[in-house]
């Protein structure tokens, strides 16, 4: 129904029907392909509606703003705006149909709708409808025409031709003459379109009765209303002139390059006058051009010779039509008309204009992308139009033609922002003219980065060394990754992967900046507990979703010489002596004992020397540097003590080195009694001041815990008295007795055959305690208490109570003076050894806060 209403109502301007030269504006014609076309008249109001864009398009409003719908044209003066709200198209500038097209018809215009996101091209093309707004004019308001009275009936005389820059129907359509005896009015059209008159003579002249004729030439439109214009003609009848000059061409056609300088010729016309004198000379004149013609040639007016006046232009006026006048001195004239074709030259350059560029891509879009839209335009015509798009052949992007003189550049591979992050591309659009002119254009497109690349450690594995004994918090070296992508996705943070180091978390060890990869050591690490810490670090980028990678990482503690040697043997005792015999019979080289020692450093950290710092006799003895086995250097004599001292010390080959001192002592003689009373004197003495030293802090103590015990146990008594009567007087029940609990075997060896109540206090030192155990011995050891005398008959005494078979218990014997309850332990107070060893020990009575022990 739109495409037949406007039919008719093309129809109707071509019959000058007056229901259509007022329309404002005609509907759309064609959506195919993505183009519409709109026909408005011109003059329209700035803001007037021209069509609905996003209807005709089938486009919807939202994807208009989200696209970023606008105009691209090219062109200086933006003659429509796009109302991207409201999806129209309106009037941005006053349109005036004579100043854009000028004799051209139709006239319209064309440019561009462009949306992004994806990237769409629609073309619009507006037809501009001519309004009625000028009137025919004449350059001249006055007509001088000299006619001699000779003139022959029939005679025609050319007149100036009015100019009305509308077109069709609204051009220059009549011309009237004023009503008069002489002459009629003929009327003529040139192949353009121009339409011009001449005054036929129908009656002879009489310049003796009417010497001057004014007569009225009127231009009329076809417009409604209709507008005309009005020139005067003033006619002076001059005396006989018979004959009329005569061109000898009715036609002169010629051609003129495009850029071809001022005054370059053109043609040259040629009249003959049949008359003589003065009559016969012939002058040359343009008639009064109007338009396009006016005043780019000039004509010589006694020679006919044409020249260029003004530089002309193929891409505006490819044709000039001029009509030249050729007139005797008598008046008369004739007419001919020069057709100058303009050829054209490649003097325009192609024009490329970006209509839509995206500077910032990601690198991870596909091939085949559209990076930009432009387009390219060369005013000249035929091939010196024919435009060749091309990019440099080394980047990744190729030219592909879309709408007419629209291409777009696409992405030819896929990106690494990580190889190359910027391009810089150079569009060369080029005609095929001769010689060729062409133009450039760079565009910069820069890469945005994707999180395509994992953070990669700049070694395989790591490996460090950190001294046992550290202090917490010490750094012990850094690891280091780098990330090849850019920003927040090229952002490694480090973290230790969760695992466990002997049982522990590796966190409670060692721990890792995240930002910068430095390892410090949480605590203090001991070489002798932890040899190496083998451990994983991530190292993860800021990316979404991240990515990471693992390295491993492996510690050495390194040893220090924080240990001192440990003397295994000769074990050193507390109250007994050990004391190592030797024979007075024994030779050079004989092998008292061996002391052994051990250093749980590694390395010459635990490499250990001997050596003999002091010695009761040093002639005598000497120690083993390596081995530490103590040798007699001499034969032993009568005259040699028989109490020898030896103290040794035990160095390792740290620095600085540690050491340990152990004393052995050894006896010189052959016989077990002289070495009893010899060491009596010397164990009695130590004996008694470890003694001493012993019951006077265990008094102190003793009286230290009575005290806080008994304060202690007041307040108990005192609060469980007063919760006792607050209970009672609340609940008013009878007062149940307290019973203390049943305890059974303090001990815990299940081996009381009964409970029994009782209360246990032991000493926590077995060394100074009175009550002594007897120890396993070793060979070539004797062990002797100071007060030896009397020991033998006391052990005696008490053996035949260890020896009683019906004891319950095996190895102790208990003696509760309250209860009653003895438990016994059966053992042997002396053994005998091989080699003569002997175990010789006391059992004292003690009595501890109401126990008796032996």
């Amino acid at each position: 129904m739109k495409m037949q209403h406007q039919q008719r109502c093309r129809k109707r301007l071509l019959c000058f029907s007056p229901a259509c030269k007022v329309v404002f504006f005609l509907l759309m014609i064609s959506t195919i392909s993505g183009q519409i076309r709109y026909s408005i008249p011109e003059e329209m109001k700035k803001g007037s509606l021209i069509g609905n864009v996003a209807q005709d398009l089938g486009l919807d409003l939202k994807r208009l703003r989200s696209g970023r719908a606008r105009i691209v044209s090219g062109e200086s003066i933006q003659y429509t705006e796009l109302k991207a709200d409201k999806g129209t198209l309106v009037v941005n500038e006053r349109i005036d149909r004579e100043q854009l097209c000028g004799d051209v018809t139709p006239c319209s215009f064309s440019f561009e709708i462009i949306l992004e996101n994806p990237i769409e091209l629609h073309r619009v093309t507006i037809e501009i409808l001519d309004v009625n707004d000028h009137a025919p004019t004449f350059k001249n308001t006055l007509i001088n025409l000299e006619i001699s009275e000779s003139a022959n009936i029939g005679s025609h005389f050319e007149l100036e031709s009015a100019y009305d820059p509308d077109a069709g129907i609204h051009g220059l359509q009549n011309y009237l003459l004023s009503s008069n005896d002489h002459f009629a009015l003929k009327q003529h059209s040139n192949a353009d379109g121009l339409r011009f008159a001449m005054m036929i003579l129908q009656k002879p002249l009489d310049r003796e009765v009417s010497p001057h004729l004014s007569l009225k030439l009127i231009a009329v439109d076809g417009g409604t209303p209709q507008r005309s214009g009005t020139v005067h003609i003033e006619i002076t009848v001059l005396d006989v002139n018979d004959n009329t000059p005569v061109f000898n061409q009715t036609l002169y056609k010629t051609t003129v390059l495009e850029n071809a300088p001022i005054g370059t010729y053109i043609t040259t016309v040629n009249a003959s006058d049949a008359d003589s004198g003065s009559n016969g000379a012939v002058t040359y004149t343009f008639s009064d051009m109007n338009g396009k013609s006016s005043g780019k040639f000039k004509i010589d007016s006694l020679t006919g010779k044409i020249t260029l006046f003004q530089n002309i232009d193929y891409e505006k006026d490819k044709k000039y039509e001029i009509r030249v006048i050729a007139k005797d001195q008598g008046g008369l004239n004739d007419a001919t008309k020069v057709v100058v074709e303009v050829i054209d030259v490649n003097d325009n350059a192609p024009v490329i204009n970006v209509m839509s560029f995206s500077s910032t891509v990601s690198e991870d879009v596909s091939p085949g992308t559209t990076i930009a839209v432009f387009n390219i335009k060369d005013a000249d015509s035929d091939r010196h139009s024919q435009i060749k798009c091309s990019v440099e052949s080394n980047l990744p992007f190729k030219i592909q033609s879309s709408l007419t003189d629209y291409y777009n550049l696409l992405s030819d591979v896929s990106f690494d922002r990580e190889t190359i992050s910027e391009y810089n591309i150079t569009i060369t659009a080029t005609d095929s003219g001769s010689p060729p002119l062409s133009a450039k254009t760079t565009l910069t497109l820069k890469i945005s980065d994707v999180n395509d690349n994992a953070p990669m450690f700049t070694k395989s594995s790591y490996l460090g060394s950190i001294s046992e004994n550290n202090s917490p918090g010490l750094s012990v070296f850094s690891v280091s990754a780098r990330d090849a992508d850019w920003n927040q996705n090229a952002r490694v943070s480090y973290f230790l992967e969760d695992a466990e180091i002997s049982g522990n978390s590796v966190a409670s060890y060692v721990t890792i900046n995240s930002e910068t990869g430095i390892i410090r050591a949480v605590r203090s690490f001991d070489y002798e507990q932890i040899k190496e810490l083998l451990f994983v670090v991530k190292a993860q980028d800021g990316g979404s979703p991240p990515l990471s990678s693992n390295v491993t990482v492996k510690i050495l503690i390194q040893d220090q010489n924080d240990n001192p040697p440990q003397v295994l043997y000769p074990v050193q005792t507390g109250g007994s002596v050990v004391a190592e015999m030797v024979p007075r019979s024994a030779d050079v080289g004989y092998l008292v004992t061996k002391v052994v020692a051990v250093d749980v450093d590694s390395g010459q950290n635990a490499w250990l020397s001997y050596k003999l710092q002091k010695a009761t006799d040093r002639a005598l003895f000497e120690v083993g540097l390596q081995n530490g086995e103590i040798r007699t250097i001499r034969q032993v004599s009568d005259k040699d003590a028989v109490k020898q001292r030896l103290t040794v010390i035990v160095e390792d080959n740290g620095q600085p080195s540690r050491s340990a001192t152990v004393i052995v002592n050894v006896a010189v003689a052959d016989s077990f009694p002289e070495v009893l009373s010899e060491f009596t004197d010397f164990t009695h003495d130590k004996e008694y001041k470890d003694n001493l030293t012993f019951y006077l802090v265990l008094a102190l103590a003793v009286v230290s815990f009575l005290f806080i015990t008994c304060l202690v146990v007041i307040i108990s008594v005192k609060i469980y008295r007063w919760r006792q009567s607050r209970i009672l007087y609340q609940s008013k029940l009878p007062v149940i007795p307290y019973y203390p609990p049943r305890y059974s075997d303090t001990l815990g060896t299940g081996t009381l055959p009964h409970v029994y109540n009782y209360e246990v206090c032991r000493t926590t030192d077995s060394r100074k305690s009175d009550c002594k155990f007897g120890r396993a011995g070793s060979q070539n050891v004797l062990i002797m208490e100071p007060s030896s005398t009397g020991t033998m008959q006391r052990i005696q005494s008490d053996r035949n109570i260890l020896d009683e078979p019906d004891s319950p218990l095996e190895g102790y014997a208990y003696k509760c003076k309250e209860h009653n309850a003895i438990s016994e332990k059966s053992g042997a107070a002396i053994k005998k050894q091989s080699k003569a060893k002997f175990y010789i020990t006391k059992i004292e009575y003690v009595y501890v806060f109401g126990w008796s022990v032996y």
